[in-house]
Formats: C-alpha cells, structure tokens, sequence
C-alpha cells in the first residue's frame, strides 16, 4: 500500500509539474510608457555594419629557426595550395596565389612550372599570361619574357594589351628595331585606331618622320579598303601631323584628298573647320571663305551648327561688311532650305526664301529657287489652296521683267501659268489681265487681245469682261467696248453694274437714245442683283436729259413694282426740285398718295420716315393750315410690352418696345381715346400727390 500510495502522489507531482510547464508565467510590465531613448531599426542596421568592419586580432607570427622546420612549413603550404588546386582546377587565382607564394622564396622555376601547368588548364585567361610574364620581367629574365610574349600574341593576337607590353617591353630595353618588329607584326592583323597612332608616336619618339608618314598612308589605305564608314578624325590627324613638322603642301594634298574621298554624300563639318583654320593659319583667307561657302551650301543645317559659327568668327576677324552680310544670308538661306524640304508646300517660307534670294543672288540662282517652288503643285484642284501657289507664278514672272529684263522668259512663265490653272474647275483672272498687260507693255496689241479673249471664251469672269473693256476703253475702241458690253450682258443678264456702265459708256458718246434702250432691257430682266441702283441709274439719267415727263413716268412705273418709303420721298423731293410751277403742290400730292398707300404698310417706322419727311418740307415750304395739319398726323409713340418664348417653345419672359398710333386711323381710335383719358388720371394724381406732401403752403396761398 505504501508503495502505491507513493506512485500515486509521484503521478500527482508530475501532472502538477507539467500543468505549471504548460501555463508559464509572464513577467508583469510596471511602466508601460515609451522609453526617453527610441532606438531605431536604422540605428541597428548601422550599428551592426560598423562592427562587421572591426578588425579581427592578428594571428600570431610562426618563427621558423632552423631548415628542418623551413622545409616542414613548404610542404605544408604545397600541400594546401595543392589541394586546393585539386578541388577546382578552373579556379585560376588559386593557380596564380601558388605561383606567386613559390616566387616569393625565389623558387622560380618551381613558379614557372606552375604557369605553365595553369596555362594547359585555361590559356586564354589573360591575366594568367600577363603575371607570367611580369614575373619573368621581375627576375629579369628578358629572353623567357620574349618567349613569353610571343607564344601570348600567336594564341591570343586580339587581346592589345599583349602587343603594348611587347613593344614597351622592347623599347625600355633600347631595341628599338625588335620593338618595330612587334609592331610591323600587330600591324598585320590590322587593329584598332589606337594601335596605329601608337606605332607612329613610337616613330615620332625617335624622329622618324617618314616612317610615321608611311604609317599614316598604310592606315588610311586601311580604312579606304577596310572600313565602310571611315573617321574624318583620322585624316584630320594625319593633316596636323604634316602641318606640324611644316610639311603644309602635303597637309593640304591630305585634306583635299578627305575632300574628295568622303564626297556630298558623308560630309562632316568637322572635317572642313579643321581645313578652313589651316588655310587661315597659312594667311590663304580667299580659300577659306570658299572652303566654308562650299560647305554651307551642301551640308544640312542642323549638322552644321559648328562651321557657322567658325565662319561667323572668321569674317569678324579678316572680313568686311559685305563678307558678314554674306554669312548672315546664308545662314538664313538654309534655314529657308529645311523649312521647304520639310514642308515642300509651305508657300509662305518659299516667298521668304525667294525674297532673300532675289535681294542677294545672281538671276540663275533666283530662277533655279522660282523653278522649285513653282514645281510643288499644290495637290488638290481647289481654288482656295491654289491662291498662295499663283503668287509665285505671279512674282516669277514679274522678276523676269522687271529684274531680269527677260521678256522672252516672261511670256514663257504667263503661258505656263495658264497651261497649269485647270480652267474648267476655277480660274485667276489677275493672271490674265496681267499677261496682257505684259503684251501691251512690249507693244504687243494683238497677243494682248488674244490672251482675254482666250480667257473669256475658256472661263468668263466678272473680273476680266472689266478688265478687258477697260483696255479697250484706254485704247478708246468704242466699237470694240460695245460688242464686249453685249458678251459680258448676255454672260451675266443680272448684274446691274454691268448695265449702268454699258448706258454710261453710250450717254458718253452722245447716244442717248441707245442708253435708254438699255436702260429699257435692265429694267425688264427678270433678276437683278442690285435693281434699286439700276432704277436710280436711270432716273439720274432721265433727269440730267431734263426729261421730267419720263421721269414721273420711271417713278409711277418703280412705285407699281415697290411701295418702298425712301421711293416716295425721293419722288417727293424731285418734284420739289424740278423747279417749274406747282412743284409745291404737286410734292404735297405725292406726300398725301404716299401717307394713303402706307397705311395698310405693316412696318410702322417707315411710315413715321414718311411724315417726318413731310413735316420738314411744310416746316420749310408750307402755311400754318398745312403745318397744324402735319402735326395732327404725327403719330403717338408708346412703350409696350410682350412675351418671348425660346427656340424650344418655352418663355423667355417679356421684352418692352415702343409702337406708334396715328391719329387718323379710325381702328386705333379706342386707344387714343382710352390714351387721352389715362393721362388726364395721371395728372389729376400727380396733382393731388402735390398738396397732400405741402398742405401749409396751400393754406398760406390762399391767406395771401
């Protein structure tokens, strides 16, 4: 029983243990307010980095005392460096540390065997070649260096760095020849720029200027044969070389020779400055002002930023005015150049670049720019693009005769103008009129005539019916002018204009008769543009003939056509001023027929024109009877009101307007009377307002 009484309470103790084990204690913050000091997670990171850069203690120094240790050591190191080559023969710098460490106790071929057991594992590591060497050149062991070097650039001839070891090498020895040798072998595998110009600065080294001169040749030859694109630098290089050691004939037979070579189709600026200075460094300034104008004129304009502005400082310095005039001008030229290539139908840069042109340069060269311009037909056949286009044809052609004094080439121009104007869609009638302008200015009557009558017979306009009619008019070819008259009246029957001149031209020549005629046809077409200036035509006409019967007749026959006000009151006042007996009476006749015809007018303003019209020649002409008379006539101006409504239907609100009430309407009789009666209420209140404001001052007035 005591026994198991004691497992019992084993098993109690431990269910007890393991129970406090599952549930543990946490400790109990006191203060849980932030610390004064916050830590950072930067702070940390930081702190962590600048511990990683604290030293390690050294180890301790071995102190090896006699040969027996010495030799223990090696064998310990070879082993290491051994096996770690063993694990990973491909690692190189394992090979490199062994060899260096066997170099350091100057065992050198014990290093050398280790380079070359490297060089079967990886022989185009180049650096494994260049220690090699280098310790062979430490040791001054020339000869294996050389064997070295050489079996480097057989394996690898590409790598560069190997041939200017070789030739430092050789040169720092004093062989110079050996050194050119290495170099004449680089050569062949034709390198780099870099490669050449270092042989011929170890040529220059030793002042062997046509050795350096030969190289140069054998380089450019190179690059003619080799490269697609060559540098213009390298030519440029070559050039400098001659002019520095004062060979300048062959400095400039190098240029040309760049000139020529890379042609219109690869020019560089660069390439022409650098030739420009040496001209002006050998004082040749015509040359350089034709170097940079031949290079202006055929490189682009935004890759020639450079050489404008070396010429820009060039003629500062040696030119004259004309010579800065001439820089600014081109400069300008090939703005206007890019601006056409870029938009080759942009009219308004080509008369910018024809106005430059015209004002600076010979006539071939004005033509030459007039023939490219005039060559951008514009693509669409509508007039509203051809109206900028024609002025080229138009300033071209007035260049040849006035500037160039070419007649011949003027009239080539004018008929290739009007060959190109598709007529039969739209015309220019200034280019005929101005071609046959032309004709007559070179006494040329007949071409001049032929030119309109071509142009009236393929595209009749307004505009050259007139302009034709007036030259026969200056030529005083009446005959001529009256069958033009007919052509044009029967193209266009409506235009009044046409008709008045036509009547004009016959009254001139003292045919009345034939004017009245044609007065008689305008009036009876049965459309006019402007009928109330042909009908004023030819009442004018009628009255200057002292023709008043006709005239009264003109207006009777107007007024059945139209009832118009201003007819009525000019009708009125010709009778006024015709002068004879009973103008008076017969003016007031027509005032009265006119105030009767309008009364059924709906616009009321005109008949309010008519009696203020009438009351102004009573006020001059008329008695007192006529004068009380008018001014019952005059009519009632109110203010009224009425409703608005917008485009969808809806109110608007109210507008106020003024509306006129004549007295001797019978229907607006009501409303004067209902008029009458309002203002008399308006007076009678305004009255009454008075004497209640001022009741004392009655009383005083009526003390008094």
């Amino acid at each position: 029983r005591g026994g198991a009484g004691r497992a019992r309470g084993a098993g109690k103790m431990a269910s007890t243990a393991a129970g406090k084990q599952r549930i543990p204690k946490v400790a109990k913050v006191k203060n849980k307010a932030p610390a004064e000091v916050q830590i950072t997670a930067e702070q940390l990171l930081r702190e962590a980095k600048e511990r990683e850069l604290e030293l390690l203690p050294p180890p301790p120094q071995q102190k090896i005392t006699d040969v027996e240790e010495l030799n223990d050591y090696k064998l310990r190191k070879r082993k290491t460096f051994e096996d770690n080559i063993r694990k990973n023969r491909t690692v190189i710098s394992n090979w490199i540390k062994y060899a260096q460490w066997e170099e350091s106790l100057k065992e050198i071929q014990r290093a050398r065997s280790i380079y070359e057991r490297a060089l079967d594992v990886d022989y185009r590591n180049v650096t494994l070649w260049l220690k090699y060497a280098e310790m062979e050149m430490k040791n001054r062991q020339v000869n294996h260096a050389r064997n070295i070097w050489d079996r480097a650039i057989t394996t690898l001839p590409r790598v560069n760095q190997f041939w200017y070891k070789y030739t430092y090498m050789e040169e720092m020895l004093g062989n110079v020849a050996g050194s050119r040798q290495v170099f004449e072998r680089w050569m062949e595998w034709q390198p780099e720029e870099q490669a050449w110009h270092s042989y011929i600065n170890f040529e220059l080294r030793y002042k062997e200027v046509d050795r350096a001169r030969t190289i140069y040749e054998r380089y450019i030859l190179f690059t003619l044969l080799v490269i697609v694109h060559p540098d213009v630098k390298n030519w440029i290089k070559y050039a400098r070389f001659e002019e520095k050691h004062s060979y300048f004939a062959h400095a400039r037979k190098v240029y040309e020779r760049a000139v020529e070579f890379f042609g219109e189709e690869h020019m560089d600026e660069h390439l022409y400055v650098a030739f420009a200075k040496f001209e002006e460094n050998q004082k040749e300034f015509e040359r350089v002002r034709v170097i940079y104008k031949y290079a202006l004129d055929r490189i682009p304009k935004h890759e020639a930023q450079n050489l404008f502005k070396n010429y820009t400082i060039f003629e500062k310095k040696f030119g004259d005015r004309r010579g800065i005039e001439d820089i600014i001008v081109s400069k300008r030229r090939f703005q206007y150049e890019e601006e056409v290539k870029a938009n080759p139908h942009n009219y308004d840069a080509w008369f910018d670049y024809l106005r430059l042109v015209e004002s600076d340069a010979d006539a071939e060269t004005v033509r030459e720019v007039y023939e490219r311009a005039i060559a951008n037909v514009p693509p669409i056949q509508e007039k509203r693009h051809w109206k900028r286009y024609i002025y080229l044809w138009v300033n071209y052609a007035l260049y040849e005769e006035l500037e160039a004094k070419a007649s011949k080439r003027t009239r080539q121009v004018y008929q290739a103008c009007v060959e190109l104007i598709p007529h039969k869609k739209f015309t220019f009638a200034k280019i005929w009129l101005l071609y046959a302008q032309f004709e007559i200015r070179q006494k040329n009557l007949p071409l001049a005539r032929r030119a309109l009558g071509t142009s009236i017979g393929k595209c009749p306009k307004n505009k050259l019916f007139k302009g034709y009619i007036e030259l026969e008019l200056q030529l005083r070819e009446f005959d001529r002018c009256r069958k033009l008259y007919e052509k044009f009246l029967e193209f266009a029957p409506e235009n009044c204009t046409s008709w008045i001149k036509f009547a004009e031209l016959e009254t001139i020549l003292g045919d009345i008769d034939r004017a009245r005629a044609i007065y008689e046809l305008a009036i009876g077409q049965p459309r006019l543009d402007m009928p109330e200036v042909l009908w004023k035509s030819y009442i004018d006409f009628e009255i200057e003939q002292e023709e008043y019967e006709k005239t009264r007749s003109l207006y009777r026959r107007l007024l059945q056509r139209t009832q118009h006000v201003k007819v009525w009151i000019s009708f009125a006042q010709f009778e006024l001023s015709a002068g004879r007996e009973g103008s008076l009476s017969r003016c007031r006749q027509i005032y009265e027929e006119a105030n009767k015809a309008m009364r059924n007018c709906e616009e009321k303003e005109e008949r309010v024109m008519l009696l203020e019209s009438w009351r102004n020649f009573e006020e001059e002409f008329g008695t007192d009877t006529t004068k009380e008379r008018i001014d019952k006539l005059m009519p009632e101006k109110i203010k009224k009101r009425r409703k608005l409504q917008a485009e969808d239907g809806s109110d608007a609100g109210w507008e106020e307007y003024y509306d006129y009430i004549f007295p001797e309407d019978t229907a607006n009789q009501p409303n004067l009377k209902l008029l009458a009666m309002a203002k008399l209420w308006k007076k009678q209140q305004q009255e009454s307002e008075a004497a209640e404001v001022d009741p004392d001052k009655d009383i005083d007035e009526s003390q008094s």
